[in-house]
């Protein structure tokens, strides 16, 4: 995966919990980078690059995504608990010298960039979420429509062994048809990437634990977030596809406002996959927004208090 970051280095992390596979490349301002289901840090390729000419990019595979480590689930899944993957990304910029950062996610990795703001308000500048809206309010949410649009979410949730043997028996075909069913871009996706997600996803511990991720988000991530009444003080971008599921069903701007105080974003002209199927434009937003010089200048008083383990 060299051709897709060029000049970037290839380092792994021993974190509390997990070892995490990174790529990192640039001298500005920290941005971590996580990507979402079911790919891993490749999904970045096409911006990137073009990040690290401002930033310094740390571009992470997810535990139990990517190369990155799959640790048993543990009870509950809360080894999968959007807090845990959280704290696997704060070791590594730690590890890093950075102990402070801004972050993007993708998909799941938007699920955890939220986790990682409420549970470490010091360490999280500003943050930007790609076509996702909070998992509680999905959750409480669910109607038909949702229902059918989102049923993976429920299937994926299911007790082993019954997701990972049905995916198992034809781990392509199931992630081939999640890129084609949740884009609306032709061409989006570049083959060498494509093969890279199928070079992971295919391996049966990377589908049971990402069956776990899942797990954990219709169990303890539900459980954590109903006990926390906290609303983000950090900068927030959104950013959406105008022609998939989450711009259709939801007055996404609105849904984060309940979340966070200062929130800011828009639609794209796309599915599911922003980076890759509007890489320019996402490039250019992500740019802007991390470029801004209104950082905020303090944490609130109370932010060095963790909500208790659930």
């Amino acid at each position: 995966m060299s051709q897709f970051f060029p000049g970037f280095a290839r380092a792994r992390f021993q974190t509390s919990g997990a070892e995490i596979n990174a790529r990192i490349s640039g001298d500005g301002p920290a941005l971590l980078m996580l990507h979402g289901y079911p790919q891993s840090h490749v999904m970045w390729h096409r911006l990137a690059p073009v990040l690290a000419r401002d930033f310094t990019v740390v571009a992470c595979d997810l535990r139990g995504y990517g190369d990155s480590s799959r640790p048993p689930a543990g009870a509950h899944c809360a080894n999968y608990a959007k807090r845990a993957m959280a704290q696997d990304q704060v070791e590594v910029m730690a590890a890093l010298g950075f102990d402070r950062f801004m972050v993007v996610g993708h998909d799941r990795g938007g699920r955890v960039a939220h986790r990682m703001a409420l549970d470490f308000p010091e360490r999280v500048e500003r943050l930007a979420v790609l076509d996702i809206v909070p998992t509680l309010d999905v959750f409480e949410g669910v109607d038909q429509e949702t229902a059918m649009r989102y049923f993976h979410w429920f299937f994926l949730a299911q007790p082993r062994p019954l997701p990972e043997r049905m995916i198992g028996a034809d781990p392509e075909q199931w992630l081939r048809g999640r890129l084609a069913a949740w884009s609306r871009t032709r061409r989006a996706f570049h083959p060498a990437a494509v093969a890279e997600y199928l070079r992971c996803f295919s391996k049966p511990e990377v589908i049971r634990a990402t069956c776990d991720d899942y797990r954990a988000a219709a169990g303890i991530d539900l459980e954590h977030d109903r006990a926390d009444a906290r609303r983000l003080f950090q900068p927030l971008l959104v950013l959406w596809g105008t022609l998939g599921f989450v711009g259709a069903r939801y007055d996404v701007l609105a849904e984060w406002r309940k979340r966070a105080e200062q929130v800011s974003g828009q639609g794209l002209a796309c599915g599911h996959f922003l980076p890759e199927e509007q890489p320019r434009a996402t490039c250019d937003l992500l740019t802007e927004f991390f470029s801004a010089r209104e950082l905020p200048t303090r944490v609130p008083p109370d932010a060095s208090a963790r909500p208790a383990e659930a």
